[in-house]
């Protein structure tokens, strides 16, 4: 008779190595605002698909491209000013 044995050990023995560290959870946090923005965008893009945008729709997709835009604007700014030592230019 075979005995089954579980490989819980072995697979979770690594467990804590896995999880993301606070370096990474501060940049999660810092880009949350295009990643929240990239979301509305695709639902906006996603509620078109199967038929033809109105107007409506498509103010709506523009002002989400406008949103990501400015979203990434703002990141790109924050690290590029958070990147330069005394704040030199």
């Amino acid at each position: 008779m075979n005995h089954i044995v579980t490989v819980q050990d072995a697979v979770t023995a690594f467990a804590d190595f896995m999880e993301p560290t606070a370096a990474e959870l501060d940049a999660i946090e810092q880009e949350m605002p295009v990643i929240l923005a990239d979301v509305d965008l695709l639902d906006a893009h996603i509620t078109t698909l199967d038929r033809t945008p109105s107007e409506l729709d498509a103010r709506r997709i523009r002002r989400a491209r406008r949103r990501v835009l400015a979203a990434r604007r703002e990141l790109a700014n924050r690290t590029a000013g958070a990147s330069l030592p005394g704040g030199a230019a």
